[in-house]
């Protein structure tokens, strides 16, 4: 008498639908990183040892006691949006060009305070370095 299974057991395995979520995943994941967008300022940051192509209109100043000059003009923070806003109106500068010096020992809050104004604006802001 030969006795039969009725049910056959398969060995193999399909990995179809492991790959599908997979991708899926994938896919997910790339399009939610390209929907968050980074709380960072673009800045022109030139190397020590390079010159940026961006020639600088104008430059900011920061002391180390906190002193703010346009050029060698003292002025306050409260004013500086303002006369850069009126010396490139009235020299008809359409994409200004910033270089931002300060001192080692400045905060970063008040550096900050200038890379706003020119983030505001839309101004390119230079980083200024020292060489090596």
């Amino acid at each position: 008498m030969a006795l039969r299974r009725r049910n056959k057991v398969n060995a193999s395995f399909s990995m179809a639908s492991m790959t599908d979520i997979v991708f899926l995943l994938l896919i997910f994941f790339m399009v939610t990183s390209t929907l968050i967008a980074p709380n960072a300022l673009k800045l022109l940051l030139p190397r020590s040892s390079h010159q940026t192509p961006a020639n600088a209109v104008t430059t900011v100043s920061i002391t180390a006691v906190l002193d703010y000059y346009i050029e060698t003009t003292p002025v306050s923070i409260e004013d500086i949006e303002g006369i850069l806003k009126n010396r490139f109106i009235s020299e008809n500068i359409t994409e200004p060009t910033i270089s931002l010096h300060t001192d080692r020992s400045v905060p970063v809050e008040n550096v900050v305070k200038i890379m706003n104004i020119a983030k505001d604006n839309k101004w390119k802001l230079i980083l200024a370095t020292t060489a090596n």
